[in-house]
């Protein structure tokens, strides 16, 4: 947990410094979306690789190439700007291995929880690790600035690279008495690729809990995913603060504070035994608070709407993971989890579509609302399909 959100602190320092310097020396809008686009679409393209890739070998020594890619991206941009030279094609590459890295890192992470608390615990360390994702997304950006400031954007990058060796270092050797034998060793030209991606999705159709919970994070994913959190800025324009950046981090905050009091409170109340129908439930319910946020006007409403829709998002994700987890056949988990997170992270690269293009046309406030409304009726269709038969 802590190596996790110590690794998500430096993620996202490094994201504040090098988007800083990147928007200082190209000024370049387009720049600016391939960060994005690459940073999700990797997701899209190799998680279930990733995933199937776990199953097979150990996922421990993934999590740590992948922290080792992170490293060697903070140490390159580092370089870079000492030099004072850079090229675009310099940051495309980085930003697509940063991107990489990350896919490395979160399909074998799931595994690698299973295979320490087993299905027992299961949802509570699911929800415990989100909650720590969460926590390093709201305190890197403040790491970053500190970096920033206090050392300059190299030394201050160079820096952020040493944040990563504590997860790096505790995955060297297991902590913990693994509850998986060894890893399946099928050949993995079975694992991988278009086809049998498509024959996994047949082998889980007599599973509607695994198809409903999958089909409910690709919708949350390609129709709202995080793109609201890109247009914070024009949020807190649009509230009327004269100094929209501490209406930003504000904004912010209360979003990533709300998943953290979930994490809290459901934690030590052992609260919302994992069921499709409660995560389908409370995805309605962070629904409701994105289309309240998106069309409230009030500062003093948005806050407790925004903790709110971060409550509800930490509290479905985590569930729906779980019981994809709980679910899949021991042999397939890997490779079920990264068909999992290919919808729920890798569909984000289209989020922005949906969010940020139709805000484009009509307004932030109306598109993020109707974009919400939109996600909530597939929610009710999956719903409905999921109760048509009993789960197997």
């Amino acid at each position: 947990m802590l190596g996790g959100a110590t690794a998500m602190l430096a993620d996202n320092t490094e994201h504040v410094i090098s988007y800083w310097v990147l928007h200082q020396k190209f000024h370049s809008p387009a720049l600016g979306a391939f960060a994005v686009i690459s940073h999700w679409v990797p997701y899209l393209l190799l998680a279930g690789y990733s995933g199937a890739l776990a199953d097979r070998y150990n996922p421990r020594r993934m999590i740590q190439c992948g922290m080792l890619l992170f490293m060697a991206v903070s140490i390159c941009w580092g370089l870079l700007f000492l030099h004072g030279q850079m090229y675009l094609w310099q940051a495309w590459v980085l930003l697509s291995i940063h991107g990489i890295a990350g896919v490395l890192w979160t399909p074998p992470s799931q595994v690698l929880i299973h295979d320490i608390v087993g299905p027992e615990h299961l949802q509570s360390a699911v929800r415990l690790n989100a909650s720590a994702r969460y926590l390093g997304l709201l305190v890197g950006p403040a790491v970053g600035n500190v970096l920033l400031l206090a050392l300059g954007p190299a030394f201050g990058i160079l820096a952020n690279a040493l944040i990563y060796l504590p997860m790096l270092i505790w995955l060297q050797r297991p902590r913990y008495t693994p509850l998986r034998s060894a890893p399946a060793q099928r050949p993995l030209a079975l694992a991988v690729g278009p086809a049998a991606m498509a024959a996994s999705w047949r082998s889980m159709s007599g599973n509607r809990q695994i198809i409903a919970m999958t089909l409910l994070a690709a919708a949350a994913s390609l129709f709202i995913g995080n793109a609201y959190q890109a247009q914070m800025p024009g949020f807190a324009d649009d509230l009327g603060f004269h100094n929209a950046g501490a209406a930003y981090t504000a904004l912010l905050a209360a979003d990533a504070a709300g998943a953290i009091a979930a994490a809290v409170l459901l934690e030590s109340r052992s609260l919302l035994p994992p069921t499709p129908g409660s995560a389908l439930a409370l995805a309605a319910c962070w629904c409701l608070a994105i289309a309240g946020f998106a069309l409230a006007h009030n500062y003093l409403v948005t806050l407790p709407l925004l903790f709110a829709a971060g409550f509800f998002e930490l509290s479905f994700s985590a569930m729906a993971m779980t019981i994809v987890q709980l679910r899949a056949p021991a042999a397939q988990r890997g490779h079920i989890i990264g068909l999992y997170i290919t919808a729920s992270l890798g569909l984000r690269a289209f989020s922005g579509v949906t969010v940020g293009l139709g805000g484009a046309l009509l307004g932030i406030h109306y598109s993020l609302a109707l974009s919400a409304i939109a996600l909530l009726l597939c929610i009710a269709a999956i719903a409905l399909w999921n109760k048509r038969a009993p789960a197997t």
